[in-house]
């Protein structure tokens, strides 16, 4: 059937005898099928180089669609359900969507539209059944993707209050490149935006003609205007994601530009600037990312409460200005303030000074006294910075509307002396995670460790890709892409007592088989001349402590197009909740040096069970199509 098929399709453009390499490639858009052309080529040459011309007749063709499309292992599973290896009937469809495909629910209706979908033979279609061309064809597509269906939309509750969610945030979100001398750029904060990012840094300092500017201060790094910067949010800031986007300021203006500042908002932002309370004046509760949609937060230091902004409503608060003492009891030396300039002559860098845990301020610890602009200070609603003391502090002091920032260092020691008193914090205040202000090349940290402890604004420098950023990537796929994860119940609950290092009752054991059958279209590695690579796969878990695992495959010599493992991997689970599993294909180059060729990072409970196609990305996360591998699920 699929042969004749595939005659009556081509015939024509083979009418005037042969067809070149450029030919070739479009008669296989003509058939839909995905290629890339590094492969075509190769298989091109291949058949052409034995008679030095560089034309191919319809028998070469034929021969060149069945490497590239007929796979071996989609035949053999073919097979498996359908008795005359020619086609599948309705029935036997449904049969491999429920024990093939674990689609318990499956019904005829549902192979039917399968059928209508990926059948291009009309005949075979008619009959309602499905010829292998059509097998082919679903199995290389989205139906077939790892990432489950489902969670490519909003599905969870987005009526908790704000703090019970894990939320996409970026650091520095104006720079593209380094901390030091790199390029600010709008560009930072449309892609961080198109990417679903909601909460987003902007570094604003005093510019000429009472025009504020963004930059990493006290370096190289370029200008750009704030007024520019928030034109771009309200362009963009409701593109990829209808929930809200919080302004993360790091405000080092006078209060006269703070007065600009509040006056761009108000103007640029209009109705989508959150400036008073939703309902109630009396906060005891953050509102949730549902009643707080397509509306833009500012997060900054706030003089006062939110009782008394709402007072001062209707009043010009331009001009007016108060005051804000703070303990200046740094103890860190990534708490510096995370944007102290950094020199590699910088005496920081070489200091090994004394670190201490979380404490409450000292005796001597000097009063800070800044002067703040009412009208900016009053836009501060749901998100007012409060500097962190310690977790008794906040649990005695601290409102539900107020949030921390703590750098990495600190937060890395909390996570390992007092991981329990961490999740109690986060369950009740937004916490946000900061990189360390060593970090010049803009490097990021592992996330994992803590998202592990609820904290909710994990901040990373978007622009620098890695396994770091492809983490943030494949955790915010979940729930639609829209930035916002509820996290897992025993990071909300005040009364929780889990801790990543001792998971006890918490674990919701797991066990997970993954074969991992075939490759198919891999990027061809860029040291190769003849399009070949020695592909691997690493599987790996990124999780709690116990949960962290790799595990490798073997290398296949010299294949990029059609690379076979049958490999078992199995692994299990203490908490699926907060496990993202990541494929990492690599090309091995030597014994000790491999090239990365392609990744896929997704949540654990976001795998679909059965036979899956995993489509792979590039290291700056663009999708590699047709690459991917095919796997079994279960």
């Amino acid at each position: 059937i699929s042969h004749t098929w595939l005659l009556s399709v081509i015939q024509n453009d083979f009418r005037t005898g042969k067809i070149d390499l450029d030919s070739t490639a479009k008669l296989l858009e003509k058939l839909q099928i995905p290629y890339d052309f590094a492969h075509v080529k190769h298989v091109f040459k291949k058949v052409v180089d034995k008679r030095r011309e560089h034309m191919i007749g319809i028998e070469d063709f034929r021969a060149i669609y069945q490497t590239i499309v007929h796979r071996l292992e989609f035949h053999e599973l073919f097979r498996t359900y359908s008795p005359d290896s020619k086609i599948l009937t309705d029935n036997q469809l449904t049969d491999f969507l429920k024990r093939g495909q674990f689609e318990t629910e499956a019904s005829e209706t549902a192979a039917l539209e399968i059928i209508l979908k990926y059948e291009p033979i009309e005949e075979v279609r008619k009959r309602r059944h499905m010829s292998f061309e059509g097998f082919v064809r679903y199995l290389s597509s989205e139906d077939c993707s790892i990432f489950k269906r489902d969670h490519r939309t909003v599905y969870q509750d987005m009526n908790r209050p704000l703090c019970d969610y894990f939320i996409s945030s970026s650091h520095n979100t104006y720079l593209i490149s380094d901390q030091l001398i790199g390029p600010s750029h709008l560009w930072g904060y449309t892609s961080a935006l198109l990417k679903g990012c909601r909460c987003l840094e902007i570094d604003c300092w005093d510019g000429s003609n009472n025009e504020p500017v963004v930059y990493h201060g006290h370096t190289l790094t370029s200008k750009i205007p704030f007024r520019s910067v928030i034109q771009v949010i309200n362009k963009y800031a409701f593109v990829a994601s209808d929930y809200p986007v919080v302004l993360s300021l790091e405000n080092h203006c006078s209060p006269k530009q703070q007065d600009v500042m509040a006056e761009c908002l108000e103007t640029i932002l209009g109705d989508k600037l959150l400036s008073s309370t939703i309902g109630d004046t009396v906060v005891t509760q953050l509102p949730s990312p549902e009643a707080l949609k397509f509306k833009i937060l500012v997060k900054n230091k706030k003089v006062g409460t939110i009782e008394e902004s709402m007072l001062r409503r209707d009043h010009d608060r331009h001009g007016e200005t108060g005051e804000l003492s703070e303990f200046e009891n740094m103890t860190d030396e990534d708490e510096l303030d995370e944007k102290t300039p950094l020199h590699p002559k910088s005496p920081r860098l070489k200091r090994k000074s004394e670190r201490r845990l979380s404490t409450p301020p000292r005796k001597k610890a000097k009063v800070k006294k800044t002067k703040v602009s009412i009208a900016l200070s009053d836009l501060v609603i749901y998100t007012k910075s409060e500097k962190f003391v310690s977790f008794e502090h906040s649990l005695a002091n601290q409102k539900c509307y107020e949030n921390n920032s703590i750098g990495e260092v600190r937060a890395r020691k909390f996570v390992k002396h007092s991981a329990r008193q961490f999740v109690s914090h986060t369950s009740r205040f937004i916490t946000r995670i900061y990189p360390k202000g060593t970090r010049m090349n803009s490097s990021n940290y592992n996330p994992q460790d803590f998202w592990n402890v609820g904290c909710q604004m994990v901040a990373l420098n978007f622009q620098t890709p890695g396994v770091q950023m492809e983490l943030q990537n494949g955790k915010f796929l979940d729930n639609g892409g829209c930035g916002y994860i509820l996290k897992p119940e025993f990071l909300r609950n005040h009364n929780s007592m889990f801790t990543p290092y001792d998971v006890g009752s918490y674990s919701k054991q797991m066990c997970l088989s993954i074969t991992l059958i075939s490759g198919h279209q891999l990027p061809p590695s860029n040291l190769s001349k003849t399009n070949k690579a020695d592909p691997f796969v690493q599987i790996e878990i990124y999780g709690v402590p116990e949960d962290q695992v790799k595990k490798k495959s073997s290398v296949i010599k010299s294949n990029a197009l059609n690379p076979r493992w049958d490999e078992i991997f199995t692994f299990t689970i203490q908490v699926p909740e907060l496990a993202l599993i990541r494929f990492c294909v690599e090309d091995e180059i030597s014994l000790v040096a491999n090239e990365f060729l392609g990744q896929f990072t997704l949540p654990l409970l976001s795998l679909n069970k059965g036979y899956r196609k995993v489509p792979l990305f590039s290291k700056d996360g663009t999708n590699l199509e047709p690459a991917s591998l095919f796997v079994h699920v279960w």
